[in-house]
């Protein structure tokens, strides 16, 4: 481990921080500025305030000195923003990826003159702040650094480290103006260009290429810390790697090895590595990123071209842009540059639609048929309700992040489609499944004794409990019978989203993600009919249920590559959980890698797989001190399980946990 590492890894770093005690919000109401005044004041107040502080040994430098920034608006005018308009989470532009390539290609300056004045003020303070770089690179001695702050951020990047360098400082401010899940785009295929010339002109060989890869992904985790979501980690800083260009070729590349090798040698959170493949993917790639699993960094998550590229085009999207494609913060699939896509903006519950019709039509259903039709008119309601809800839509405007749009971000972009996620699939097939069974075929009992027994949370029916969550019918064992409810309910929620828009001109895009609804949705409800008792999650994301007996990975793979997903196609994986002792030789994380090529070989969307050891996670929520390293994988984010709340940590827990 190198002192670098390890200096961060303690949070030594920590020592050059400090909070600022502003009363903006105060000020800036009785001045009367415009929110975009108020953007660009405080960017100026914060880049005047940092101290420039490079830690001995790093090459890639900007540390965040600064730990809070405070509030634009006073309360009073927050609620009556909220009053006018729908507010999605924070408020803060987030989950876009912007064009930081172009910007190291040109240089500030050349982009300053394409600047409107609020443009131009973020560019000046970031050179400024830049200076103040130079000025204590010069101070101590480090004329590796004065030679790259004399280039970027002003001009263009000549080499790989200048490039580099240039990324930290462009991905540095965005957080330091206020906007978050700032995520990194296709990385490999537009830095590729310099480490190519580079190693051509022996500037660098690939030893002291990964050298430089290695302190460049560390600078994603000296601050990562001060962007919290709705858990540590939930940060947005999420990498793309590989994938088809809009000819065709096949992006992954040298710099694509290093990444996935500096995420390895590192082993830590950030960036999240995601990876484009498709069933013309080498083998020899996918035992690669196997190993980025096998030492439980809960990535790469897999994304296939063959689905993904053909479902965006058939959604509207243009060919380029399909090819394009990356991911949000966690694994929505969203289109750099142009695209202002809200991905993540609502969410249904399957779950809910059916416990709706459980209690209120199952009665009057004299057939099946009948009672999923109350089910398809619960979705349809709640998809009224999402819908409805979420006119108006209104953003703080961020003055440096419509500087590295390729469009203008406060007029919205090329796109502008709306993402609905689908949570507790398997819940609701699997409770389908076993009314269909029992109370429609079997006859096996009643519809009033099977309300009672979910009402008293199967208390007094611990024989029926028992054959609903270990002997009926369950997605992830390849079986027809719940996999095609499964198939019907996506296909539902589809048809339910298909033909709407949204007052921004875009369409809303059904998903297979859940984000932290598995738990939020799971408390709107109590038991399920499929067993499921009250308090219990949802599966995560496009998962089986968490007690639901399934035969191993190759038969959840069969069940979750069934449904329709050119028809919903927002995002949102299959997660598998592998016992972290699989990983004990090269053999079995090659199997770990065939395992993926057949997810995504049999037509799977989006993958992403945990390495996990049961005891160890129960371990180190009693003893947290001596698991500070311990990484999971929650929702489409990587974790330290000890910063977690106990729920997520219990939900991590109780999930399956298979061999090969």
């Amino acid at each position: 481990m190198s002192a670098l590492l390890q200096y961060i890894i303690t949070k030594q770093h920590h020592k050059y921080r400090h909070e600022v005690d502003w009363n903006l919000a105060d000020e800036y109401a009785k001045k009367g500025l415009s929110p975009i005044e108020r953007m660009a004041d405080r960017f100026t107040r914060l880049c005047d305030e940092e101290k420039a502080v490079i830690l001995e040994g790093e090459q890639i430098c900007f540390l965040r000195t600064v730990s809070n920034l405070p509030a634009i608006f006073t309360e009073s005018e927050w609620e009556e923003i909220n009053k006018k308009h729908h507010i999605h989470e924070l408020g803060f532009m987030s989950n876009l990826s912007p064009n930081y390539y172009d910007t190291i290609a040109k240089g500030l300056l050349a982009k300053r003159e394409e600047a409107d004045e609020y443009g131009k003020r973020a560019i000046d303070n970031i050179i400024k702040l830049a200076d103040k770089y130079l000025a204590e690179a010069e101070k101590q001695g480090r004329e590796d650094i004065v030679e790259v702050l004399k280039q970027v951020p002003r001009y263009p990047a000549r080499n790989l480290r200048e490039a580099l360098q240039f990324f930290r400082i462009l991905h540095y401010s965005l957080w330091l103006e206020g906007n978050y899940h700032n995520t990194v785009g296709r990385f490999d295929r537009y830095i590729y260009p310099y480490l190519k010339a580079d190693i051509e002109n022996g500037t660098l060989t690939r030893e002291t290429a990964l050298e430089l890869m290695n302190d460049f992904f560390l600078s994603f985790n000296k601050d990562s810390d001060l962007y919290v979501g709705v858990q540590q980690g939930d940060n947005g800083q999420s990498m793309m790697l590989g994938g088809k260009d809009e000819n065709g070729n096949e992006v992954f590349n040298l710099l694509s090895e290093l990444c996935l090798e500096a995420s390895y040698n590192n082993k830590l959170i950030d960036p999240k590595i995601n990876l484009r493949v498709c069933k013309d993917t080498p083998k020899e790639i996918y035992t690669k990123a196997s190993h980025l699993t096998k030492a439980g960094l809960g990535f790469p998550q897999y994304s296939n071209d063959d689905i993904v590229i053909p479902a965006l085009e058939k959604l509207g999207y243009d060919h380029a842009d399909a090819c394009n494609y990356t991911v949000a913060a966690c694994w929505e699939f969203i289109v750099p540059f142009i695209g202002a896509d809200v991905a993540n903006i609502g969410a249904l519950s399957f779950a809910k639609a059916v416990d709706n019709a459980f209690h209120n039509d199952l009665m009057t259903s004299e057939t099946y048929d009948d009672f999923y039709k109350a089910v398809q008119k619960e979705i349809k309601s709640q998809c009224d309700d999402i819908c409805k809800g979420l006119e108006n839509l209104w953003f703080i405007p961020s003055p440096f992040m419509n500087v590295l749009m390729d469009c203008d971000i406060y007029n919205k972009g090329k796109y502008n489609n709306y993402g609905i996620h689908g949570t507790g699939i398997a819940t609701a097939a699997d409770s389908l499944a076993a009314i269909k069974k029992y109370v429609f075929e079997e006859k096996s009992i009643t519809k009033e004794d099977y309300i009672k027994a979910v009402d008293c949370d199967f208390q007094n029916d611990s024989e029926f409990l028992h054959k609903l969550r270990y002997e009926t019918n369950k997605v992830g064992n390849n079986d027809d019978y719940v996999d095609s409810i499964a198939v019907s309910l996506l296909d539902s929620f589809s048809d339910a989203l298909e033909g709407r828009t949204n007052d921004r001109g875009g369409i809303f895009r059904a998903g297979t993600g859940s984000a932290m609804y598995y738990l939020w949705h799971a408390d709107e409800i109590g038991a399920s009919p499929d067993g499921r008792r009250k308090g219990e999650p949802l599966g995560t994301n496009f998962s089986v249920s968490i007690f639901a007996k399934v035969k191993g990975p190759v038969s959840v793979i069969g069940s979750m590559t069934k449904p329709h997903f050119e028809r919903a196609i927002n995002g949102g994986p299959l997660t598998l959980e592998f016992h972290q002792t699989l990983f004990t030789d090269d053999e079995s994380v090659e199997k770990v890698g065939m395992i993926v090529k057949a997810f995504i070989d049999r037509g799977g969307h989006q993958l992403q797989l945990n390495a996990v050891n049961v005891e160890t996670l129960k371990d180190a929520q009693i003893h947290p001190e001596n698991y500070q390293q311990l990484v999971v994988r929650i929702w489409g984010w990587s974790a330290y399980f000890v910063e977690l709340d106990k729920e997520y940590q219990d939900q991590v827990i109780a999930r399956q946990v298979y061999s090969v």
